[in-house]
């Protein structure tokens, strides 16, 4: 690096490098002598062989480190310093050699006199020292005269290289009114001078740009503020110019500068402020409750935070009509309705509004209270209002069976403006269905057209409008709800039928059944009672017992019992039930008791089933499920003994199966159910034939367990006999597969682990039913009974 040639004069005359000239013996160089009674530290042994050889005594290099300064810019090559041996007399038969680091080429000498130059001007920056070696020989014998010694040329500093900082303007942020004092940021600059010689390097900050409101240390380079009352509403940007100087800030030092950009951050120091003290705001009085109807806005000239603020309705009167929210992003209040306008009650209203900061800061209080306040004053807008009803809904009642023409009630509605014009009222019937009320047009009294029957319907909905004469588009709706309210027209009756089973076995003072009563009418009007005519008390086997719970029990009167034998089969009893209505209505009726032997279930009591109904039941199957069952059977056994039949004449004639290919072996495959893991062949059908088939005799039954009846009934002998024999003469047949479906379909195999999946083998009787639940079942069960006891009465 290369400075102007005025700056390297003066830093030659600086007085430091004019103290080391004068230690180094001179300003050009320095002599170095050879003496054999130096300091053993600086001495440099002879080569061992040239100790042995020559015997000389022992000598060494007398040096001292040399200097060379940078950046030299004269013409001739800068001077260092001589190299000198004791063993040099003059003569020049010595001969000084120089070798290392740029020997030669930087660094040239005299090989008589051993005086050494810079042939080139030198940078400490790049290299701040060369090593080099110096010997010194015989010119003539090439003999060493001293050993070869190592020395050091150290490049010494000048002050060629400016203080820099790092590239480019910085920022730098420091909040609004911060005290004197307060740190900001810190510059730091670089010198490439060595800072351990002289002051090339010792760098001082100043301030060029930025006062008074900043100020930098010189030493630190930490930029301070030097105001106390810097306002970032006022000024919020300030570019600050620090200079860097070396030479510790003296005369002929070099500088450098940098721009800090510094940007004052907010603070709450401002209080918001409403543009005006009063407002104007209009509003109809039909406006909706909820929505906005005006903003208002408070100026505060913080940002962020610091300038978020709540507004509110300091008056309670308005606050009890009005409210205000805070818009946070537009930083507004929104008003809006807590209760609807009335003009006519009420035409202005004023609101007093206040704005403050959600976030103030304590070190500005004194700078005042941080809200500010204003008032609002509403006008109430006039709007032509439809008509009010006195109610928000109405609730009428009128009893059933009234006269087209009764009175149910009446709805009023006023027009709520000041005209207070008249109202016609109408029933809103938009999709034309059968009204049963009219209003009067005017009155506003709703009637029925025709009479209602509560049963029917108990309630009917409609709404009523009401429409002002002067202005027919207003108007308005009510929901009105009217009741039929009941009266005692229906005869009461007995539920659940007319029919009671008596067992044979009912003792006298014992409870047959219970009856319940039913009516149409309401609760109020269904208290019921039940008795027995006193006209058909006399020489009767059964009584009625009122309960007062709405039932009464049959009970028996009979001391000796009944008996199907010697008794008649149906009993009659009239009973009268009557209700609580007024004025009260009756219904008498005329049960029929029959008796019949009854089913005891497992605890040996009857339960009121006769004994044909019970195995009925038992088998969960009705009438028509039974009757359906044995045709299912007679048709079964038709179409085995066709098929039987059809067989024989064709086993006469041709071989069931002609060949392999025969397409009846899709009869068998649709029939064959598998013959377990046993059947190893698809078409072996042997394996599908039961062994225990061999029996000459089959059972047939109905059902499954025990037969109802008693004993099981076997099939006329001689129908059993010819089945056998078709069956015996199918098992033996081996030309075709077997057409007695009834073992094809009974057998599966004997080899499956799962066992049997049919049900045509199934023997075990399934549990006995709890006959005391079918109590609840009389209804049902009295009709099974008596289509039951009419074909077991049969011869």
């Amino acid at each position: 690096m290369r400075v102007p040639a005025g700056v390297a004069a003066v830093s030659c005359l600086c007085p430091l490098v004019v103290l080391l000239c004068v230690v180094s013996q001179s300003c050009y160089g320095t002599q170095v002598n050879l003496s054999p009674h130096t300091n053993p530290r600086n001495q440099t042994k002879l080569l061992d062989t040239d100790k042995d050889s020559h015997h000389w005594p022992k000598r060494s290099w007398i040096w001292n480190q040399f200097f060379v300064l940078e950046e030299h810019i004269g013409p001739e090559p800068q001077y260092i310093g001589k190299l000198h041996s004791n063993s040099d007399k003059g003569d020049g038969s010595v001969r000084y050699i120089l070798s290392g680091e740029g020997a030669g080429s930087i660094f040239i000498i005299d090989e008589t006199t051993g005086d050494i130059h810079a042939a080139k001007s030198l940078d400490r920056e790049s290299k701040s020292h060369y090593v080099l070696h110096a010997r010194a020989i015989d010119r003539w014998t090439n003999r060493s005269l001293e050993a070869e010694s190592e020395f050091i040329i150290k490049v010494q500093d000048v002050n060629d290289n400016a203080p820099t900082f790092p590239t480019g303007p910085s920022s730098a942020t420091v909040p609004e009114m911060s005290d004197i004092g307060t740190s900001v940021v810190q510059v730091m600059a670089s010198d490439a001078d060595d800072p351990t010689y002289g002051n090339s390097a010792k760098i001082v900050y100043s301030i060029l740009e930025g006062q008074p409101y900043f100020s930098v240390d010189p030493k630190t380079g930490i930029i301070r503020t030097a105001m106390s009352d810097m306002d970032r509403e006022t000024r919020d940007h300030y570019a600050v110019v620090i200079q860097a100087k070396d030479m510790a800030g003296s005369v002929g030092g070099l500088s450098g500068s940098t721009t800090v950009n510094i940007t004052l951050t907010d603070v709450n120091d401002n209080p918001p402020k409403f543009p005006q003290k009063s407002y104007q705001l209009y509003v109809p009085e039909l406006a909706p409750v909820g929505k906005a109807v005006g903003r208002i806005r408070a100026n505060d000239e913080d940002e962020g935070q610091n300038a978020e603020m709540t507004y509110s309705i300091t008056n309670a009167d308005a606050a009890a009509i009005f409210t205000i929210s805070t818009d946070a992003d537009r930083r507004e209040g929104i008003i809006s309705l807590k209760q609807p306008l009335n003009y006519e009650k009420r035409k202005v209203h004023t609101l007093n509004i206040e704005g403050s900061n959600t976030h103030p800061d304590s070190r500005f209080s004194h700078l005042g209270p941080f809200k500010d306040s204003t008032s609002l004053r509403v006008i109430v807008g006039d709007v032509d209002e439809p008509p009010v009803f006195s109610m928000d809904y109405y609730i009428l009642d009128v009893y059933e069976n009234s006269p087209a023409g009764t009175q149910v009630g009446t709805v009023t509605a006023v027009d709520p403006d000041s005209t207070n014009s008249g109202i016609r009222y109408f029933i809103e019937n938009e999709e034309e269905r059968p009204l049963y009320f009219t209003i009067g047009v005017n009155s506003g009294i709703i009637r029925t057209t025709q009479g209602l029957d509560r049963e029917e319907t108990a309630w009917h909905n409609i709404t009523v409008m009401a429409a002002e004469v002067d202005n027919p588009r207003m108007v308005s709706h009510v929901p009105v709800t009217i009741q039929v309210l009941d009266v005692n027209d229906n005869i009461p009756s007995i539920s659940g039928g007319n029919t009671v089973t008596v067992c044979e076995s009912t003792k006298n003072g014992q409870v047959i059944q219970t009856i319940r009563a039913a009516d149409l009418d309401n609760f109020a009007n269904g208290k019921f009672s039940f008795f027995v005519p006193p006209e058909h008390q006399v020489k009767t086997n059964f009584t009625v017992k009122d309960n007062r719970d709405n039932t009464a029990s049959i009970v028996s009167r009979r001391r000796d019992g009944f008996s199907v034998d010697r008794d008649q089969d149906v009993f009659s009893l009239v009973v009268v039930v009557s209700d609580g209505g007024e004025p009260p209505l009756s219904s008498t009726v005329t049960l029929s008791l029959r008796v019949c032997v009854c089913q005891r279930n497992t605890r040996g009591r009857s339960n009121n089933l006769c004994q044909a109904q019970a195995f009925l039941s038992s088998a969960g199957l009705s009438t028509g499920a039974f009757v359906a069952i044995l045709l299912c059977i007679v048709i079964l056994l038709a179409i085995v003994m066709l098929f039987t039949q059809l067989r024989n004449k064709k086993a006469s004639k041709d071989p069931l199966i002609l060949s392999e290919e025969d397409i009846r072996e899709n009869v068998v495959t649709y029939d064959d159910e598998g013959g377990g893991e046993e059947d190893t062949e698809a078409f072996d059908i042997a394996a599908l034939r039961n062994p225990k088939a061999s029996e000459p005799r089959r059972k047939f039954y109905l059902g499954h367990g025990p037969s109802p009846y008693g004993e099981e009934d076997e099939i006329e002998e001689d129908e059993e006999e010819g089945i056998v024999q078709k069956v015996v003469q199918a098992d033996s047949d081996t030309r075709g597969p077997p057409y007695d479906s009834l073992q094809t379909y009974a057998y599966e195999g004997r080899g499956s682990l799962a066992g049997s999946v049919s049900s045509l083998g199934l023997t075990e009787a399934l549990p006995e039913l709890n006959y005391a639940d079918l109590e609840d079942w009389e209804p049902e069960t009295q009709t099974l009974e008596r289509i039951v006891g009419e074909e077991t009465s049969e011869p």
